[in-house]
């Protein structure tokens, strides 16, 4: 299901009309909560992150910046951080780390974001390696992506991409 038949119309009040994409301004069914309580508005949020990185293709990375961007929030790439460091572990979960990509999301720069638990970059590192993605290690230690080679920066969503060409209406050509 498109992202933007996901998302419902009221979940972004405090954005003005002109700095949000039209996924945020669609109507679409209730979502579904995980056991973290949050509002109306923090649950549709991480359900529009987790639906936008599902959609990066195997073998590609991009940033958390740019998911922001994609859902219509391009300020605020680290609440794309804090959705993904609450991705639930729970199989039984609509999102979790089997069903959302998570590590096909790095920085800006990307670099793999370092994290409290110890092993988490390298685990990282190993899941992107894994599908053909090249982790080099940098000067200060860090493991990083040349988004240039790997980079998925679209301007919309595959999604959404289909969904507006199959919402368009009809258009007579007038041959004479």
């Amino acid at each position: 299901m498109p992202l933007a038949l996901v998302i419902r119309s009221n979940i972004f009040p405090s954005l003005t009309t002109t700095s949000c994409s039209p996924l945020i301004h669609s109507h679409a069914i209730p979502l579904q909560h995980t056991e973290m309580p949050r509002t109306d508005e923090a649950a549709a949020f991480f359900h529009a992150v987790y639906s936008a990185i599902s959609e990066i293709p195997h073998g590609r990375v991009t940033s958390y910046g740019h998911i922001a961007a994609l859902i219509g929030t391009p300020q605020r790439p680290r609440q794309v951080g804090v959705c993904l460091k609450h991705l639930p572990d729970d199989p039984s979960a609509r999102w979790n780390h089997a069903t959302v990509p998570w590590q096909r999301v790095v920085n800006a720069r990307g670099v793999i974001s370092p994290r409290n638990h110890p092993t988490a970059v390298r685990t990282q590192a190993e899941l992107l390696r894994d599908e053909g993605v090249e982790v080099a290690a940098g000067g200060l230690g860090e493991l990083s992506v040349n988004l240039d080679e790997y980079g998925w920066f679209p301007s919309v969503l595959p999604s959404e991409e289909q969904a507006g060409a199959e919402v368009e209406p009809d258009v007579e050509v007038n041959t004479e």
